[in-house]
């Protein structure tokens, strides 16, 4: 299951945000809308994975060394603030507050599907990041996986 491109949508008083319809249907198929939410390992928005696809990630966590500073690091932040969160049937999920204050949440949020999870941005840090995405020029072929240096896009 893979998920593409932005939707803009806010935060509701209980700290709830809607699923955008097009993506309700396919998870609740596939994970029975059942999904993790943890911060993003660079702190600037959340992350939130279909919980199989969640599974697998805690395994490749787990699997790595537990005596590298790095790894210990790694894990604290990402299995310390993870979240089991469930699409209700309106297609609403809440956001819990520790969650949504790590990466300053407020009514205005961008989802961003970004291939087998999503990314849930403030949408001011959304819009600022891509002026800098922009501004940091063309990416540096030579800092890319050898298999993605022969991308056509």
């Amino acid at each position: 299951m893979l998920f593409r491109g932005p939707s803009a949508l806010s935060i509701d008083a209980k700290g709830r945000m809607v699923m955008p319809s097009r993506f309700r249907e396919a998870l609740s198929e596939y994970c029975e809308g059942k999904l993790v939410v943890t911060v993003d390992f660079e702190g600037h928005c959340l992350t939130m994975h279909p919980l199989p696809d969640w599974q697998e990630i805690e395994q490749k966590l787990l699997s790595m060394p537990s005596l590298n500073s790095s790894t210990r690091r790694l894990q604290r932040l990402i299995f310390g603030y993870a979240t089991e969160v469930e699409m209700d049937s309106n297609g609403r999920v809440s956001l819990p507050q520790l969650l949504r204050d790590k990466v300053d949440l407020d009514k205005k949020i961008m989802l961003v599907g970004v291939g087998k999870k999503f990314e849930i941005w403030s949408e001011n840090k959304w819009s600022d990041s891509y002026q800098g995405w922009v501004d940091e020029g063309p990416v540096n072929l030579e800092e890319l996986p050898e298999f993605a240096q022969s991308l056509v896009l």
